[in-house]
């Protein structure tokens, strides 16, 4: 089952000191955002010199902010304990993750500003995103890809975005949450239920991922990615924080299990792919029943 959500007992005095904490760090990185989206919004005036000058500039942009956004975390206390394998700085990745909230996304900064690779974050992300100002409005200077959940409208701009990827060899660390959605109570027990119905396994911990997205993906980029990183983000048995929680410093510690896949030893055709990712996330569900029973990914 997920875990409860993050309700964490303190004083008066270490609650209000975290408020501070929180409001500080949404007031920074909101002004810090206005100012991207400006020099984001004035880079469009030179898309008729250089495509790529503009997208260099949102590169910057974007990883500036992206790491501003871990070292707040970095600055309240907030640790990572990164395990399994240690991926190579410069490789172009697809990196999919098990859902659970929105430190999830921040718990992924850290690894990325590791490798220095968070100026090259591509996310999938649902299509109303990119309405909202600030973040939204961001992402779509950033070429993230944005999706309508409509596999007919979604396929063909799906396609256009990541063959531009390859034609115009940009440098992607691109993630995606291939379950679809965060994990709830109510949710896992629809995903149980649809596993019974079709005879699959179901998962303890995990949704069953979809699958259509992340075949469509590596058979479009196999040609420009080098590996597939599999990522599993567990949160102690207190609960899982919010994006409010996780700015207040609430959460201290995240632990991130790394297995890396190059792409040339998975398999190819849209069958063998999709039974390859229910694989990993039987495996996955595996990896989250261990750090819930022992406290840490295993380290083999």
């Amino acid at each position: 089952m997920p875990l409860p959500p993050l309700n964490p007992q303190l004083s008066t005095s270490v609650n209000l000191w975290r408020l501070w904490k929180g409001l500080f760090s949404l007031s920074v990185l909101g002004a810090l955002l206005l100012i991207c989206n400006l020099i984001q919004s004035l880079s469009a005036l030179l898309l008729p010199l250089s495509r790529r000058a503009v997208r260099v500039i949102n590169r910057v942009v974007g990883g500036v902010w992206w790491s501003a956004s871990d070292l707040f975390a970095v600055w309240w206390g907030i640790d990572v304990v990164r395990t399994g394998d240690d991926p190579p700085p410069k490789e172009n990745a697809f990196l999919i993750a098990n859902h659970q909230n929105m430190p999830d996304i921040n718990t992924l900064f850290r690894l990325a500003r590791h490798k220095g690779r968070i100026w090259d974050l591509k996310w999938f992300v649902k299509d109303i995103i990119k309405y909202v100002p600030g973040i939204g409005w961001g992402m779509v200077f950033l070429d993230c890809i944005f999706l309508k959940r409509d596999w007919k409208r979604d396929k063909p701009r799906l396609i256009k975005q990541l063959q531009r990827f390859e034609q115009e060899q940009i440098p992607i660390w691109t993630i995606s949450f291939v379950e679809g959605t965060r994990i709830t109570p109510r949710k896992h027990e629809q995903s149980v239920a649809y596993a019974e119905e079709r005879g699959l396994t179901p998962l303890k911990h995990l949704l069953l991922p979809r699958t259509k997205g992340f075949t469509l993906t590596l058979d479009a980029l196999r040609g420009h990615l080098d590996a597939v990183y599999d990522c599993t983000i567990g949160y102690a048995e207190e609960g899982v924080p919010t994006l409010w929680q996780w700015c207040r410093g609430d959460v201290q510690r995240v632990a991130l299990h790394v297995r890396r896949f190059p792409i040339a030893e998975l398999p190819e055709g849209e069958e063998a792919l999709a039974e390859w990712l229910k694989e990993r996330w039987r495996e996955k569900d595996a990896l989250l029943a261990h750090y819930y029973q022992e406290g840490c990914f295993p380290q083999g």
